[in-house]
């Protein structure tokens, strides 16, 4: 029974670690994804905000009433709680991306040092094809000088 060879071994260790990487760039991506909806959700809300605020402002200019006011008042704090909600999300979505990139690149770490063994191991395996090749080719050149055809 001949012996898997070690680069090979470590050709199914690599595989399985590209695998491993792959997928935590892909939830690195969807991460990335999320983060950018949840800022753009926010910056929707600001902006809704300013335009409601410049909208009230012109609005009061020609009609001002206590209700109207208050109506304004209460709008307005509901905007501001749901925006402050919505930063905090947002910082939860970068927090949650900076541990898929980290995540990440420990991934990729391990995917490099193991492609490092496996390129060291295929050498290793070289040179002592070669060994033997110039083994069998020093002991044919022998036999050659001794009179013998073994060339």
């Amino acid at each position: 029974m001949a012996t898997i060879k070690r680069s090979e071994r470590m050709k199914v260790l690599i595989n399985i670690q590209q695998d491993r990487e792959q997928q935590a760039l892909e939830q690195l991506a969807e991460g990335q994804k999320l983060h950018q909806a949840q800022q753009a959700q926010l910056q929707n809300l600001q902006s809704y905000r300013q335009e409601y605020l410049d909208k009230m402002q012109a609005f009061n200019q020609q009609h001002t009433s206590v209700a109207n006011l208050m109506e304004f008042r209460a709008f307005i704090s509901k905007l501001d709680a749901a925006i402050e909600t919505q930063q905090q999300t947002v910082e939860q979505c970068r927090m949650q991306m900076q541990q898929l990139q980290k995540a990440w690149e420990e991934q990729y770490i391990k995917r490099k040092s193991l492609t490092k063994v496996g390129e060291n191991a295929l050498k290793e395996e070289l040179k002592i094809i070669e060994k033997q090749e110039q083994k069998e080719q020093d002991a044919r050149a022998a036999r050659y000088a001794r009179g013998g055809k073994g060339l």
